[in-house]
């Protein structure tokens, strides 16, 4: 199964950047960012599909951009002006055993494989 390492989480003030990363062991045509806050279920930030069609969640799009360099099997989610409410550990997610279709792709349910996560923290 594919393994997933997620990196660039921290500390920041709001209205901050962070960069987030996430190597893949190999390539997965679908893959995604999903972030979790305490007591909150796991929502979908972004996903790209084999087609490098991008989805994101309606509440983060402006703020989040994220990329893909295929070459790297590495996954980025730039994060700008950060608000506390983006506290949260963020997590990298891949499917590859089915195509995900494009309005399920901020869906946890569709993946497979996850990573550690990494948390990201904003102060006021």
């Amino acid at each position: 199964q594919v393994q997933l390492v997620e990196s660039g989480g921290g500390s920041v003030q709001a209205g901050g950047s962070l960069r987030l990363s996430c190597v893949a062991s190999e390539y997965s045509a679908c893959m995604g960012w999903f972030r979790q806050a305490p007591g909150k279920e796991r929502e979908g930030i972004a996903a790209i599909d084999p087609d490098g069609s991008i989805r994101y969640a309606v509440s983060m799009q402006g703020r989040f951009t994220i990329s893909q360099d295929n070459a790297k099997n590495t996954m980025y989610l730039q994060m700008n002006t950060l608000q506390p409410e983006d506290t949260a550990m963020y997590y990298c997610a891949a499917e590859t055993g089915h195509r995900v279709q494009l309005l399920r792709l901020l869906s946890p349910d569709e993946y497979n494989a996850w990573g550690q996560g990494t948390q990201v923290t904003v102060s006021s």
